[in-house]
């Protein structure tokens, strides 16, 4: 009998676009490839893996914790390693029980502290603090949390671009320590290990509010922050490049303890296409990101075997060649449904330079609304363009939502299987 291939072996030889022995999976590795917790919760109940609450590891997009025993049953080559804290600043530690509106009985952080208003929302506080304003807003019958902006008037004579910058800062021995344990252990399972540093998300829209400071400054606004990228370029320029110069010293000293204990890193989620066109030109991403991606990558590239994970939704094909010269190994969600993004074509154009990571069923409208024979069909006809040659990761586009209904995802784990099995 052949020997048995390691999950971490599988990504590897796809990442190397070479054809692996069968299609690697993910599930849960990312916040921009989970699955909403009372997915996760019904995923186990299906599969027979017991009720006991899930937690919850983003208290924002609410995906639940994929443990050990549903990765199995799901057939996942992945772990993911995240840091000390949650996007709202407080530990992912103490779990105490929640119910979410449906009735849900989860686990989330003590430090997640929610009060609900007189329109029954869910308003949660940045480091769990009741005297700072909320951060964060769920509205009642809902199932995530979206940021409030707390924006400062803006007073374009005395901007400082070292406000924009407060969260990010050197990593204390405290997260060294952390991420060196989570990365051993994670390493110890066999499947390839995706490390969630953070701290290298240029203008992603989902960190720009600052949910985790209880008084941010700066440009918070996301309108604003759009806006500020054509008119008060100069001022992006300077938060790029600090917000760089501080990633960079932080990975120097996560590259000299977790060299060889990681696979891929998640560098960032900002989104470069909306469902038909893009937020900027080709030239302006050359212009104002390019020369800050190119610098990390270089860095990643120069010093370690890590491979790098960009995530940008939307119609990006025209962005595609750029993300390649600023150095990304792998692209995700890669949105097959937006304008532009025929898998077919994305394969063969980009297929030998770049690794999809996603794009194995919509869900938007195939996973959530559809029956599970067509979930069945568009997976199957997904990894029979995606996997050939390698340079694919099986993952659905974006996160999967809450309320999809259980029977489809069970279909789609299958005909993966079904696939592989081919």
């Amino acid at each position: 009998m052949a020997p048995q291939t390691l999950s971490a072996d599988r990504v590897r030889v796809s990442l190397a676009h070479h054809a692996p022995d069968r299609v690697p999976v993910d599930f849960g590795s990312t916040n921009v490839s989970g699955v909403h917790i009372s997915c996760v919760a019904a995923l186990r109940r299906y599969y027979g893996l017991g009720h006991e609450p899930v937690k919850v590891l983003d208290p924002g997009a609410m995906l639940g914790e994929v443990a050990g025993d549903l990765k199995d049953a799901m057939g996942i080559d992945t772990e993911g390693i995240r840091g000390l804290n949650t996007r709202y600043g407080f530990p992912m530690t103490d779990w105490k029980p929640w119910r979410m509106y449906d009735g849900l009985e989860i686990l989330v952080p003590g430090g997640f502290t929610v009060t609900v208003d007189d329109n029954g929302d869910t308003l949660i506080y940045p480091q769990g603090d009741l005297t700072a304003p909320p951060s964060g807003r769920m509205p009642r019958d809902g199932y995530f949390f979206d940021a409030i902006t707390r924006q400062d008037p803006v007073d374009d004579d005395n901007l400082n671009p070292a406000e924009n910058l407060e969260e990010y800062g050197p990593l204390s021995d405290a997260d060294l320590d952390h991420f060196e344990t989570v990365a051993r252990a994670a390493r110890a399972t066999g499947r390839a290990v995706i490390a969630n540093f953070g701290g290298t998300a240029l203008g992603d829209i989902g960190v720009v509010p600052g949910v985790g400071l209880k008084h941010p400054k700066g440009i918070r606004d996301v309108a604003e922050w759009y806006v500020s990228t054509t008119s008060r370029r100069d001022y992006v320029h300077k938060v790029f490049e600090g917000q760089v110069n501080i990633a960079l010293a932080n990975y120097e000293r996560l590259a000299a303890r977790l060299r060889d204990l990681v696979d891929v890193v998640n560098i960032c989620g900002t989104d470069f296409g909306t469902q038909t066109s893009a937020f900027c030109s080709v030239k302006t991403l050359s212009e104002l990101w390019l020369p800050y991606y190119r610098r990390i990558n270089d860095w990643i590239h120069q010093h370690t075997p890590w491979k790098t994970f960009k995530h940008s939704c939307g119609a990006v094909s025209k962005f595609v060649p750029s993300f390649v010269e600023c150095g990304f190994d792998i692209l995700n969600p890669v949105q097959c449904s937006a304008t532009g993004m025929d898998p077919e074509t994305l394969k063969q154009t980009y297929g030998r330079d770049i690794v999809f990571w996603g794009g194995g069923v919509d869900t938007q409208q195939t996973l959530p609304f559809g029956t599970p024979a067509e979930v069945r069909e568009q997976v199957l006809r997904r990894c029979e363009l995606f996997a050939e040659g390698g340079g694919f990761v099986f993952n659905a586009i974006h996160n999967i939502q809450a309320a999809t209904p259980v029977d489809n995802i069970v279909a789609m784990i299958d005909a993966v299987r079904e696939f592989n099995g081919r």
